[in-house]
C-alpha cells in the first residue's frame, strides 16, 4: 500500500473537491468521508479512481451484521485502498463486513483493507466515561477495540496517534494503525481532542496518517502537502 498522508476530502459538492484537487499534478491518497458522499453518491468514488486517486471510504459503517454484509458486498465493487466500520459493532459484525468484502470482489482485483473504528479522535476521555459509561481509560477502551478488530481478522484499526504504539506493541507492526487528528504546529486543532503533528505521529507508531484543514484550509494546499509529505517521510 502507498504510504503518502491521506488527505481528508471534506467538502461538500464535487465541484468544490474538483477544483482542490486541481492543485495538484499527482494522483493522491485521498479519504471520502460521509459528508462527501452521502451528498454526492457512489459517482463520487468513480470520479476520484478515474483520475488514479487511491480512496480511503471512511462511511465508519455500524449496524446489525447482515446490514453491514450487504453494505460492504456493495462497496467491495470499488478498487479501495481502505473501507472501515466500528469496533463497537463488534465481532460478529466486523466478521460479516470481511465476508462481505471478500464475497463482493471482483475476482481481478485486490481485496480494500478493511479497518475499525476505536475512539473518535474529538473523543476525551472524560466524555467517553461521561456519555459511554466506560469506566476504564481510554487507551483501555481502545486496545480492547483493537483486539476484538484483530480477533474479526480485520487488517487494522483506527486511533489516534497516541495509542498508535500500544496497539503496535500487542497486536503486531503488521496491523494497522491509522490515525487522523494530524495538524502541523501551527495550525488550530478545531474539534479534535487527541491531535499531534506528522513527525510525531510517524515516531508514535502510525502506519498510515490522514490530514483534513491542515492542507484543505491552508492558503497554499500544494506547499501544506509537501510539509505534511516532509514530516511524515522524516525528510530534513
Amino acid at each position: 500500500m502507498n504510504q503518502k498522508p491521506f488527505i481528508a476530502l471534506d467538502f461538500p459538492t464535487w465541484e468544490d473537491t474538483s477544483s482542490f484537487l486541481e492543485l495538484f499534478d499527482e494522483s493522491l491518497n485521498v479519504k471520502v468521508g460521509m459528508e462527501l458522499y452521502l451528498q454526492n453518491g457512489p459517482s463520487i468514488i468513480e470520479k476520484l479512481l478515474k483520475d488514479n486517486h487511491r480512496i480511503f471510504l471512511d462511511l465508519k459503517l455500524h449496524d446489525i451484521p447482515n446490514t453491514v454484509y450487504g453494505a460492504m458486498k456493495g462497496l467491495a465493487q470499488y478498487d479501495l485502498e481502505l473501507l472501515n466500520v466500528h469496533a463497537a459493532g463488534g465481532t460478529a459484525m466486523m466478521e460479516k463486513a470481511l465476508e462481505g468484502l471478500h464475497t463482493g470482489r471482483p475476482a481481478n482485483q485486490n481485496p480494500a483493507k478493511l479497518i475499525a473504528v476505536t475512539q473518535l479522535t474529538s473523543t476525551s476521555e472524560k466524555q467517553m466515561r461521561d456519555e459511554q459509561l466506560i469506566a476504564r481509560s481510554i487507551n483501555d477502551s481502545v486496545l480492547h477495540y483493537a483486539s476484538l478488530a484483530k480477533q474479526s481478522g480485520l487488517d487494522g484499526v483506527v486511533c489516534s496517534p497516541h495509542e498508535a504504539m500500544l496497539i503496535r506493541e500487542h497486536c503486531g507492526e503488521d496491523f494497522l494503525r491509522v490515525t487522523p487528528g494530524i495538524r502541523l504546529s501551527d495550525d488550530d486543532k478545531g474539534d479534535q481532542q487527541r491531535i499531534t503533528t506528522p513527525e510525531k505521529a510517524r515516531g508514535m507508531g502510525s502506519s498510515l496518517i490522514v490530514v483534513g484543514r491542515s492542507i484543505t484550509k491552508a492558503e497554499n494546499p500544494q506547499l501544506a502537502y509537501e510539509q505534511v509529505v516532509k514530516e511524515w517521510e522524516g525528510l530534513k
